[in-house]
């Protein structure tokens, strides 16, 4: 079947259009992308680097650091970029790739999640089989079935949306190319597509978020009947502490938009909420898991004191 779309580029209207802000945002979301690539990337080297840290926790810490940085780039530099520019296009097939990538990426990362939760539950639940549980094939299995899951689903939406036909406006009322805007602007039958975007991306978003609960719970079950010590209870829960709060940035903005019902007036909410879960999360994740978490903290002093 032909593509029938008649536009050949949008017009991303992003956060605001008032301009005397744009330098000051320019700034901002520039400070930022920043932080997100040096703190994330810093993770990511420490975690190849330092022996101390080739664990499955911290493999898949890694992996996430790895998401975080391309999570961000898939929207920050465009969005950078208009902020500057009085034409602030993008064209068809860059609108399909961003919305591709946005989708693999947030996708993976709710999956990562879960499993990271499970991890979590294995070693705390299940310390004597944890080595033998989470070996490195097992965990690079892990891994690699998120990875793919996340790019076959962001695949099917970005190949539904390029088959549309966009004849009418083509100004889009966000910083990026999304589904739901998109599904604004077409002109034919979108049913299909919003069942889609509702049925398959609620169920790679929803299930992993249950798997965690369930997973937090049997780790809380496991630790009040077996452990009898409230030093012991709270040095396994804070182990813990640092992923449930991503968790809590990652999914409480992405329900919010996703769940709800589609409609025009609720766009400005949604590109508030997108920040939340694409630029703010991102940045905020190094600072999470590194602020209580002693390896970590470890592993940076010691690289700041060979840098010096």
């Amino acid at each position: 079947m032909l593509n029938q779309t008649t536009v050949t580029e949008f017009l991303l209207l992003g956060v605001t259009d008032i301009q005397v802000l744009q330098p000051f945002l320019f700034v901002l979301f520039l400070a930022i992308y920043s932080v997100t690539v040096a703190g994330n990337g810093a993770i990511l080297i420490m975690v190849i680097s330092d022996p101390r840290l080739h664990s499955p926790m911290y493999f898949f810490l890694g992996n996430l650091s790895c998401l975080d940085i391309c999570y961000s780039t898939v929207t920050l530099p465009k969005m950078l970029e208009n902020f500057l520019s009085t034409h602030k296009a993008i064209s068809f097939l860059g609108c399909i790739s961003q919305l591709h990538f946005f989708h693999f990426l947030g996708s993976t990362e709710a999956m990562l999640l879960a499993v990271m939760a499970f991890d979590r539950f294995v070693a705390i639940c299940r310390p004597l089989h944890y080595t033998l549980i989470m070996n490195h094939q097992v965990c690079t299995q892990m891994a690699l079935t998120v990875w793919i899951i996340g790019f076959s689903h962001a695949l099917m939406h970005s190949i539904m949306t390029s088959r549309l036909n966009f004849c009418a406006s083509n100004q889009i009322h966000h910083f990026f190319c999304d589904v739901k805007p998109l599904l604004e602007l077409a002109c034919g039958n979108t049913e299909l597509n919003q069942w889609l975007l509702n049925t398959v991306t609620g169920t790679v978003g929803m299930v992993p978020f249950f798997l965690i609960l369930l997973s937090y719970f049997y780790i809380i079950v496991y630790l009040f009947f077996k452990t009898h010590s409230c030093s012991m209870l709270h040095k396994a829960l804070s182990t813990c502490a640092s992923h449930f709060t991503v968790v809590v940035l990652f999914y409480v903005p992405v329900v919010f938009i996703y769940i709800r019902p589609a409609s025009s007036s609720s766009m400005d909410q949604d590109q508030i909420i997108a920040i939340m879960y694409s630029v703010v999360t991102p940045v905020l994740n190094p600072l999470i898991y590194t602020w209580r978490n002693k390896e970590v903290k470890g592993t940076l002093r010691r690289v700041i004191r060979r840098s010096l």
